[in-house]
């Protein structure tokens, strides 16, 4: 990142920087804000792995009683589509595999959601009779299931799998002489996965009033929530994947809270009323998948809102096209690893004009330096002539000092843009390249962060000026030497980081090494 700063130390801009700090003690202002901006950068990527959304808008509520009741009495089958199968008991579906999907590089079995004491329960709250429990035995007719009470009221269930989509359809018919209401509700109950962020935001998720609602592993451990909205969905997510519900039915109250061990996302919408000889259908439906954006903009017509259900972080219209882009490419070399290194390349290529720049003015400073030394001089006790004369040098070479900065600045929102399309791609997840199995985890043998460190080490070396006499006892030329541990810095932060983003960083390095040594060539 700081390959673009001059690190010489009589470099112009230590010379201009030096005319105003000549007084200061200590480290120069400049050394200062390199120091802030790094500082800041770690920050930054600290929070970003700790820190969830806060919610905006919640309301404490009371726990209720864990529920553990034996359904092993109702019967057991299994929906199936070519993207997944599920098993689906009465009320409750669960143990959702993801055909397509494995759990691992080495590990052939399929993802599986919702399992273990998880489920995802749909029925409806009955008002003056009763309906369906999660214990209740239906009867088998064709592909539905049906259940009557002793008030005459008929419960049909057809449960189907398309895609990633489970759509359960129930019908009531009241075949009694009085009128009843049924409030429709889902439950999504899982245990936290709490050791796979990655950086990346888990936990429980709601869509309310057009916005959606965070509410991480941590803070459900503390305490619960509830929104009130016209519709909406509830649901987790997880790094890569997503269980949500959706009830099609108006004002809903939606809950999230700690049961147990498990965590429960709940919604229930208003009460349907079935008038006597009448018949009301109530369809709720699942999306159980990937957090892939093209699979998410399918569900869309069905689920309102859930393509909202991906963060890309403060930088998504970075972020978005960047994992496209990479996808693009990956469709015509298959693999993620070179599809990063030929991204990287066009982004150096779309940088030039500015690099270039960046670059001459950093090789007309270090022409500079004989006659900025002389104003030194000339001009040491009169501070306000000293600057006067040193701004009328870099307007007569037309540079500036702080050109230099300007790639740098640019390059901090494409490193975060590309660190967060890298944790949440779907399709880099188990992507292979060379000795590393998955781009989207680190370096297990730390290679990538060592060459990104050497060859930011090299660009600073390429960058100095080699020839000139450095007065070691300048500020700037303190600062210089303080810049040169950045690579070790940058090295030690970047061993953790996804291996795909850092193979994104050393490719930049090396494509800028080459440009750099091109440069000079041309202008010798």
């Amino acid at each position: 990142m700081v390959q673009y700063l001059d690190n010489n130390a009589n470099s112009g801009f230590a010379a201009w920087a030096a005319a105003q700090q000549r007084n200061q003690p200590g480290q120069s202002r400049f050394g200062r804000i390199l120091w802030w901006i790094f500082l800041f950068l770690v920050a930054w990527w600290i929070v970003g792995l700790f820190m969830g959304d806060a919610p905006k808008q919640n309301v404490a509520v009371n726990a209720e009683p864990t529920v553990n009741i034996d359904i092993s009495n109702v019967p057991t089958q299994i929906i199936e589509s070519n993207d997944i199968n599920a098993r689906v008991q009465g009320l409750r579906i669960s143990n959702i595999d993801l055909k397509n999907y494995a759990r691992g590089a080495r590990d052939a079995e399929p993802v599986k959601l919702i399992d273990g004491d998880g489920f995802v329960e749909i029925g409806v709250m009955p008002n003056g009779t009763t309906a369906p429990t999660a214990t209740t035995v239906w009867k088998k007719s064709g592909d539905n299931m049906v259940w009557r009470n002793n008030d005459g009221v008929e419960f049909t269930r057809n449960i189907t799998a398309d895609g990633f989509m489970i759509r359960v359809s129930d019908t009531i018919k009241n075949n009694s002489k009085r009128d009843f209401s049924f409030a429709p509700y889902t439950r999504v109950l899982r245990a936290a996965d709490k050791n796979s962020s990655a950086g990346v935001y888990t936990g429980a998720i709601a869509y309310v009033n057009n916005d959606i609602e965070h509410n991480d592993w941590r803070s459900l451990d503390k305490k619960s929530y509830a929104y009130t909205t016209t519709n909406g969905f509830i649901g987790f997510v997880d790094q890569y994947w997503e269980s949500v519900a959706q009830i099609d039915s108006p004002d809903q109250t939606i809950r999230m809270k700690k049961q147990g061990d498990l965590y429960d996302a709940s919604t229930a919408a208003a009460p349907v009323v079935v008038a006597a000889g009448t018949t009301k259908t109530i369809t709720t439906n699942v999306f159980a998948g990937p957090r892939d954006a093209h699979i998410l903009s399918g569900a869309e017509s069905t689920i309102n809102g859930i393509v909202e259900s991906v963060d890309y972080g403060w930088f998504w219209f970075l972020a978005q096209p960047m994992l496209w882009s990479i996808n693009a490419i990956h469709k015509f070399v298959m693999n993620y690893g070179l599809a990063i290194i030929i991204f990287t390349i066009l982004i150096r290529i779309l940088m030039w004009p500015l690099t270039r720049k960046s670059y001459a003015s950093m090789l007309a400073m270090q022409k500079m330096q004989p006659e900025l030394q002389r104003i030194q001089k000339l001009y040491a006790n009169d501070k306000q002539r000293m600057q006067m004369e040193m701004m009328r040098v870099y307007q007569t070479h037309k540079t500036s000092p702080m050109s230099g900065c300007l790639p740098m600045l640019i390059q901090i929102p494409i490193f975060f843009a590309l660190y967060k399309a890298l944790l949440i791609s779907v399709q880099m997840r188990n992507a292979h390249f060379l000795w590393i199995q998955d781009l989207a985890t680190m370096d297990p043998y730390f290679i990538l962060p060592i060459l990104m460190g050497a060859t930011m080490w090299l660009q600073q070396y390429l960058q100095s000026n080699k020839n000139d006499s450095a007065n070691q006892n300048d500020i700037m030329a303190q600062t210089a030497k303080t810049m040169k541990w950045m690579p070790v810095l940058f090295t030690i932060m970047f061993a953790w980081m996804p291996a795909g983003l850092v193979l994104y960083w050393t490719v930049s390095n090396i494509f800028g090494i080459g440009q750099m040594m091109w440069l000079k060539h041309k202008t010798k």
